[in-house]
């Protein structure tokens, strides 16, 4: 029994009960069972996912004002806090905002995951292209897509929080490589929930910052007129 039992009884109650549904429809599919928990799984977790977003871009935005600080009371560690205190509360910013929302998802996010791990699939389990979703994809579409999905969510993470340090950009490429790799020997059910989940992060995250792109394109159509 892992630290995360109790959760993964709960979701392979609702994942079942999701595979029930597709049978009624006629259409008994586990693929579909995944896809239909975790796009649940993302829609419930929305209002956190949108804390944490818009925190991460928060702080962001007061990365220029910070390194000034940094920069201006270097030899005054004492003094640097407190300004970077006052820096956060005059811009309405909680540094381990975007913190807590991650930590109260992340149980959730292993309980789906241990409910797809080694998940005895009773029945047919074909999905698409796929002979069986607790085996691993040998036309390695599932590892490309997982790749590739895991980088336009980071690439759109960073377009939002309007990162260009060195550092963003090297995990841009890293981490949808590592994640591609390790989807090779993942089961198929497991990749086609990661897929899913990132696919339900990229809309999210278009969603959040719809608004905010079109006054940007007002802002600069308005300056090009004045010109």
């Amino acid at each position: 029994m892992n630290l995360f039992e109790p959760l993964t009884s709960v979701f392979r109650f609702i994942f079942e009960g999701f595979y029930d549904i597709t049978a009624m429809a006629g259409i008994a599919n586990y693929g579909i069972a995944i896809i239909l928990m975790t796009i649940l799984v993302k829609v419930l977790l929305y209002p956190l996912t949108a804390k944490q977003v818009r925190s991460m871009k928060a702080m962001q935005e007061l990365q220029p004002a910070l390194k000034k600080l940094q920069k201006d009371y270097k030899n005054n560690p004492q003094l640097l806090q407190q300004k970077m205190a006052e820096l956060y509360k005059e811009s309405g910013v909680n540094p381990l905002a975007g913190c807590l929302p991650l930590l109260i998802q992340m149980p959730i996010l292993m309980g789906v995951y241990y409910t797809l791990y080694g998940y005895n699939y009773t029945g047919d389990p074909n999905f698409l292209w796929l002979t069986s979703l607790s085996e691993t994809d040998p036309t390695y579409v599932l590892p490309v897509l997982s790749a590739l999905t895991t980088y336009i969510q980071q690439k759109q993470t960073m377009t939002n929080n309007g990162g260009d340090n060195q550092q963003m950009k090297l995990m841009s490429y890293m981490m949808p490589l590592f994640i591609g790799w390790i989807s090779l020997s993942f089961p198929s059910g497991l990749v086609v929930y990661w897929v899913t989940m990132n696919i339900c992060q990229i809309i999210q995250q278009w969603y959040m910052f719809r608004g905010e792109k079109s006054q940007a394109a007002n802002v600069e159509n308005a300056d090009n007129g004045k010109k």
